[in-house]
């Protein structure tokens, strides 16, 4: 049966499907297949009804349920040009690594420029990291995961 996920909370594991029946189905982080962890509200489902639940599930439109919340391309820009001050780890909503970034690529000149150019070394390498993964895979590291370098 096909579906639309109404709902999902990462930090229990359940969610609500609402199904092409009509009808509603509950379903947890295990019943989800194809390697996927985590969907969001919007993402079209295939899945198996049993007693009221969802069973097998595994999503058939990743890139509508999963561009509504942070863009790898905008990520990767802001690490391309402004990752230095550590723009694109604000965006991820990743505070702590922000300001490491944004502390060692302004006030870091003060060491001989190691600092920084360490920390556009790095910018330049999560650039590319973000670029060759997935948008799932993206998604299930940087913004649901709790990933904050590489």
């Amino acid at each position: 049966m096909r579906g639309k996920v109404l709902s999902y909370a990462d930090l229990d594991g359940t969610g609500l499907i609402s199904g092409d029946d009509g009808q509603r189905y509950t379903f947890t982080r295990g019943d989800l297949g194809g390697g996927v962890r985590s969907v969001i509200p919007g993402v079209d489902v295939d899945f198996e009804a049993s007693e009221g639940a969802a069973k097998n599930i595994f999503v058939t439109s990743a890139s509508s349920g999963l561009s509504g919340d942070k863009n790898k391309i905008v990520a990767a820009l802001l690490a391309f040009f402004l990752g230095m001050l550590g723009i694109h780890k604000f965006y991820l909503g990743k505070t702590t690594a922000g300001i490491i970034m944004l502390l060692c690529g302004t006030i870091g000149w003060i060491l001989f420029a190691i600092p920084p150019l360490v920390i556009g070394v790095i910018a330049f390498i999560e650039f590319i990291i973000y670029l060759v993964k997935s948008d799932q895979q993206f998604h299930q590291d940087y913004v649901v995961g709790d990933k904050s370098w590489f």
